[in-house]
């Protein structure tokens, strides 16, 4: 039952490049790797897990934080080498993706003009209240 995960094309250190999508909103919130397991247990579960590259090992999101995600889909790109996770992030309102507190991990915008990066938003709850 896991010949699927055969279709992916693994980078050279097991790993693929996943996107996290806000189901309801489009959203994107975050960049995330995953190896095999993580995106079986994903699959099994209908939860986020990825892999930890600092830590090297499994990271099941919200394990520390409670800010899980619930998958709804998952999708492959057009290569076999980049997943997409449509999810619902829950454990606050709104939805805290960040380890920063924000609910996008992309929340800064290049100015173009002045060539500056611009922190466009706001962060939702502390860290230091997130992660004690």
């Amino acid at each position: 039952m896991t010949a699927w995960l055969d279709r992916v094309k693994w980078d050279a250190q097991g790993l693929v490049p996943v996107i996290v999508q806000e189901r309801d909103t489009g959203d994107v919130l975050m960049f995330a790797w995953m190896n095999r397991e993580a995106l079986q247990k994903t699959a099994e579960l209908g939860r986020a897990v990825y892999y930890s590259r600092s830590r090297a090992r499994l990271w099941y999101k919200g394990e520390e934080s409670g800010h899980v995600q619930l998958v709804h889909e998952i999708r492959l790109d057009c290569d076999d080498d980049v997943v997409l996770l449509r999810v619902t992030q829950l454990g606050h309102e709104p939805g805290i993706a960040c380890h920063t507190g924000r609910h996008s991990c992309f929340f800064q915008r290049l100015d173009v003009q002045r060539g500056v990066w611009q922190t466009v938003d706001p962060v939702l709850k502390d860290p230091q209240v997130i992660y004690r």
